[in-house]
């Protein structure tokens, strides 16, 4: 198994258990009742399958993501010797492109990655293409694992609400938008992180005066930059109807002044020289990796970045939630780990996706950086400093903030609507108004 220094002492021991035992259910059979009565039983001990190649496409292709998955897979195949882990590692968006097409093929992989989008596993579900796992749910202790972070991987059996009804996949992590930062470009500035919205305002300008970039972005993909106005929509609109509208169920509505107000904003920072020039053309990898070496003064971006910043940046990157009391910001979780209608064993697959998202993989997230979607804050000491940042941000976020879905989960096509949508408000071709507007008439559509 490959190991690294940092994984001799409590990493470890975590392998050393989750090789020993199956860290969440006992291995038995279970009769599980799904909700339409029917009994069906599921194994949870998979020791005695037969000899077999489980396939797993994911997209943990940075550092700590792909050095806890090789860390992990390598485990559950030393505990499970008839189980040999076929992996195919893409970037989000190869993922988000191949996996429509591989679903529907003859040779569809075992367990998938997939984006808890309308747009991706709400069209899983509503094809038939990805399994309820309700019944796998009930026989490890899902539910009182996870309990309300099963919402962003449910859906009804039609995928018409999103939010709840069945398990359709897991999580490993936990995830929140917020604020990269170099504690020694702040000092040099003479400037604090701010404490409110208003000081961030007031602190753009005063950069922009220093010769330094205030805020930086890549947004050549499009959907970088809806994270960004997710941060910024946060300080302006009630965080319950940005729920309603992140998961596209009825009752939302975008035509308000606080999503206008965002939109503005947002706009105005591009157009007072607050981004770096030209950020509909630029790389998202590149600007984070610029963002290490030097350039610009925040990065609004997601805790998925903190490993790599960690390891380019040392104790000198920080991250913080956008600034206000109570914070509301975009965030939930990584891409749930789903079971496809093709898997040539649900409860091998099922086994696997347990296997990786258990307590003692959770510490293995933790030590490689990774935000783990359960107890983060009980691994802050051991954290670099900017991961356990993070970790810190992540329970504060979800104990005393308003934590709110990625806007482009709403409709199936969302995530190009809104794309397009805030390339042209960035680029000046479209008014705030308009932007609302077309954001607005695509979600009314999705509700009729």
């Amino acid at each position: 198994m490959r190991t690294s220094a940092k994984f001799v002492g409590l990493g470890a021991a975590a392998l050393l258990v989750l090789t020993a035992c199956n860290p969440s259910a006992d291995e038995s059979d279970d009769d599980a009742t799904t909700d339409n009565g029917a009994t069906s039983e599921v194994t949870t001990d998979i020791s005695d399958k037969p000899e077999q190649t489980l396939h797993v496409w994911d997209q943990e292709v940075r550092g700590g993501q792909d050095e806890q998955m090789r860390l992990l897979n390598e485990a559950f195949m030393e505990k499970y010797d008839n189980i040999t882990i076929e992996r195919n590692s893409q970037s989000f968006e190869d993922l988000q492109t191949t996996l429509r097409l591989a679903l529907s093929g003859a040779d569809a992989p075992d367990v998938v990655q997939a984006n808890n989008a309308r747009s991706m596993m709400g069209q899983f579900v509503a094809s038939d293409q990805i399994v309820c796992l309700d019944d796998y749910s009930e026989a490890y202790g899902w539910e009182d694992r996870f309990g309300d972070i099963l919402a962003y991987s449910s859906y009804s059996d039609d995928a018409a609400t999103f939010g709840e009804g069945c398990v359709y996949g897991l999580p490993q992590v936990g995830e929140t938008v917020g604020i990269y930062y170099s504690q020694s470009k702040l000092d040099e500035l003479g400037l604090e992180y701010p404490e409110s919205w208003e000081e961030l305002e007031e602190q753009l300008p005063q950069i922009v005066e220093a010769g330094e970039v205030p805020l930086v972005l890549g947004n050549i993909d499009k959907w970088p930059a809806i994270h960004v106005f997710g941060a910024i929509q946060g300080q302006y609109e009630d965080a319950e109807n940005i729920r309603t509208l992140g998961f596209g169920n009825p009752g939302g509505e975008w035509d308000t002044d606080g999503n206008r107000e965002a939109a503005a904003q947002m706009q105005d920072w591009a157009n007072e020289g607050y981004f770096n020039s030209g950020v509909n053309g630029e790389d998202y990898d590149q600007v984070w990796q610029d963002f290490a070496n030097g350039e610009g003064v925040y990065l609004i971006a997601g805790s998925w970045l903190a490993a790599d910043l960690s390891v380019a940046m040392g104790d000198d990157v920080r991250f913080a939630l956008p600034p206000s009391e109570g914070p509301t910001t975009t965030g939930g979780t990584g891409l749930p780990f789903a079971v496809t209608s093709a898997a040539e064993d649900n409860d091998v697959a099922a086994a696997y996706i347990d296997f990786i998202t258990s307590d003692e993989a959770m510490q293995i997230l933790a030590e490689t950086g990774n935000v783990p979607v359960l107890n983060a804050s009980q691994f802050t000491d051991s954290a670099d400093q900017v991961v356990a940042d993070v970790m810190t941000a992540f329970d504060e976020l979800v104990s005393d903030g308003n934590i709110v879905p990625y806007l482009d989960w709403a409709t199936p096509t969302m995530d190009q609507v809104m794309g397009d949508a805030l390339q042209n408000l960035l680029a000046g071709r479209s008014t705030p108004e308009e932007f609302v507007t077309t954001i607005g008439d695509a979600y009314n559509e999705a509700q009729n």
